[in-house]
């Protein structure tokens, strides 16, 4: 079991939807990963600033945020940010997860959302790019 602290940046332009984003996934989303501190943004610029600063192990983007959505988002940061952290961004229909593949995120939720799925989805996101420890 992990006693790290996992930091995961929440960004809609809307604080109820940060919130349910939130809520959904759980201050810690599997027994085996450590605790999570939410960043929440409202803004492209605070996101580009976190994301700029460091520190942050996930992006959870809101597909649907006004005036920039996360998908364009997530694309901007995949291009731009040398080793970026995994992406995961919420779609408002199912219809719109092959947009989501166009954003180069790295996993997609779909609202309304069931808090089993996206912990699930969140703790496979961050399993896969936990970094083996070398001994030597």
């Amino acid at each position: 079991m992990s006693t790290q602290t996992t930091r995961i940046l929440v960004f809609s332009h809307r604080p109820e939807v940060r919130e349910t984003i939130i809520t959904a996934v759980g201050r810690r989303p599997a027994p085996d990963l450590g605790r999570v501190d939410y960043v929440e943004v409202g803004s492209v610029a605070d996101v580009l600033y976190e994301m700029d600063r460091g520190g942050v192990e996930l992006a959870i983007l809101d597909g649907e945020a006004q005036p920039t959505g996360g998908m364009g988002l997530s694309r901007q940061l995949k291009n731009e940010i040398t080793d970026c952290p995994p992406i995961v961004v919420a779609v408002r229909r199912k219809d719109d997860r092959w947009l989501a593949t166009w954003s180069q995120a790295d996993a997609v939720l779909v609202h309304p959302l069931d808090p089993l799925a996206a912990a699930e989805t969140v703790a496979e996101v961050l399993r896969s790019t936990v970094l083996p420890v070398v001994r030597g």
